[in-house]
């Protein structure tokens, strides 16, 4: 059997899928870690960032966003929806995000949201310890967990905050945030974990 990768299905529906997600707002999507965000202009990568609805919200509060979309499909449509001077678009994917740690970039705060669990247990090592690599002193990583069936087509793993959070304190991160709650599309068998990581 083939292994799809973790972006199968998202090119070809990249369209329908950028619709879905601009048609909940950031503030909705992301009302657990609010508080979270810094109020000061921050430096902040969007890691999987889609149709660039989280990147550009990041954007207009003022801060200095990075959007990393591997999908070319949907980073145009971020680019196309989203023309911000302070949003910039790049092509890199977990687990290595070569292009940003090729450029020695630092954030105040790393957001992935909804994509941790397209990474299997391997890949998921690799990307917690690129991620730790990317984040400044100070810095902290948010991150939404989706859990429930997995839709077809799709390559996704069933992953606990709990095992997130023990991956992440093998790199120095400790949790300071965890929630979980309904979805926000109202399908009763999903349900999302919020986490935050910071350094220890």
């Amino acid at each position: 059997m083939t292994s799809v990768s973790g972006t199968a299905g998202y090119g070809e529906n990249a369209q329908a899928l950028a619709d879905q997600y601009e048609s909940i707002a950031f503030a909705e999507v992301h009302r657990d870690v609010a508080h979270l965000i810094p109020a000061a202009p921050a430096r902040i990568a969007d890691i999987g960032a889609g149709s660039g609805r989280d990147a550009a919200a990041l954007a207009r509060m003022g801060h200095a966003v990075v959007a990393a979309e591997p999908t070319p499909e949907l980073r145009q449509q971020g680019q196309r929806r989203h023309a911000l001077p302070n949003l910039e678009w790049v092509d890199d994917a977990l687990p290595d995000l070569a292009l940003l740690r090729g450029q020695g970039r630092a954030f105040d705060v790393i957001m992935l949201t909804a994509v941790w669990m397209h990474l299997d247990a391997d890949e998921r090592r690799l990307g917690m310890q690129a991620l730790a690599a990317l984040l400044a002193p100070q810095g902290q990583i948010l991150m939404s967990l989706r859990h429930g069936p997995v839709p077809p087509g799709r390559r996704m793993f069933d992953v606990s905050a709990q095992e997130t959070i023990a991956l992440a304190a093998g790199h120095g991160l400790s949790s300071h945030h965890l929630s979980s709650r309904e979805d926000m599309l109202d399908r009763a068998d999903v349900r999302w974990s919020f986490l935050g990581l910071r350094r220890s």
